[in-house]
């Protein structure tokens, strides 16, 4: 595996510890547009967190593999952490993806697709010897490519003064908040255990790049085909104009965010917790509803 002297951790400016909170998701008063009147805003929401957590998922497994080769203490506490974290963020979406679809939206079998999909393509494969091992690695650079995107994301999602302005639904507010909030608190963990594992400039690179080319198409997608297999009678004819829109507004993040973010993230210096405010994270985790609750 990688040379771990070469590997610098920044704990003392985030030493606390990352676990799995119980939370509590009521959301049988939300309607299918929980943003009123933005139809494409609602289902650009919907992919992220409806579709993104089967990825969450993989992501998950990939550093349960990676767990028996981490010695360093800290690092194992965080990615145990971070496995709990994303359980959670799986099931507390389930709820949310349950309910959409009582409501007549065909969310199902999309995602299964999706699972299906991330399942072949980013999977352990059943490989064996070095085999296994380098694409253990190539898998973490993928991943850890990918959670810059959901931190910064993530951030944006705790900043976003237009949701509560447009009247988003307070607990799907509450939900993607939560699930973003937690998102910038565990930003380093993938990006950690690469670095712990491999290191390689080269490889973060590689899969930084491939990871944006994933991850765009899959918004664009997923979007569409939620926007299609939407029934509701007001839902509006053109989707491109009222996600040109709702991005102008600042109701949703901008898709250039897969542009501007990547020259940062590759940085050879770069660390993510040189990303957005951990305090603000942490500020709205200890009054989120559904934590309290």
């Amino acid at each position: 595996m990688a040379d771990h002297s070469a590997t610098k951790r920044f704990y003392q400016d985030e030493a606390h510890a990352i676990h799995a909170r119980d939370v509590h998701f009521d959301f049988s008063s939300v309607p299918m547009h929980y943003i009123p009147g933005e139809v494409v805003a609602t289902h650009v929401t919907n992919v992220m967190h409806l579709v993104l957590p089967e990825g969450e998922r993989a992501m998950a497994a990939c550093l349960a593999e990676a767990l028996p080769f981490i010695k360093d203490e800290r690092l194992r506490e965080e990615v145990t952490g971070f496995i709990g974290q994303e359980s959670m963020h799986a099931s507390s979406h389930e709820g949310a993806r349950e309910h959409l679809q009582s409501l007549g939206l065909d969310v199902e079998s999309y995602v299964s697709k999706v699972a299906w999909l991330v399942d072949r393509v980013l999977g352990d494969h059943d490989l064996s010897g070095r085999a296994k091992e380098q694409w253990l690695k190539e898998r973490l650079g993928l991943f850890a490519g990918m959670e810059h995107f959901t931190a910064v994301i993530g951030e944006w999602l705790l900043e976003a003064e237009a949701l509560e302005a447009a009247g988003m639904h307070p607990t799907m507010l509450d939900l993607v908040r939560w699930h973003g909030a937690e998102e910038v608190e565990h930003r380093s963990v993938v990006f950690d255990a690469y670095m712990y594992l491999d290191g390689g400039y080269a490889r973060r690179a590689r899969t930084g790049l491939l990871a944006t080319v994933l991850l765009l198409p899959l918004f664009v997608i997923s979007t569409a085909y939620l926007y299609r297999k939407d029934t509701s009678m007001n839902k509006g004819r053109f989707w491109g104009a009222q996600f040109v829109s709702a991005t102008v507004r600042g109701v949703i993040p901008s898709f250039t965010t897969f542009f501007t973010e990547m020259p940062r993230y590759l940085r050879p210096s770069f660390h993510p917790s040189q990303l957005g405010s951990m305090d603000s994270a942490l500020r709205y985790l200890a009054h989120s509803p559904a934590a309290r609750a």
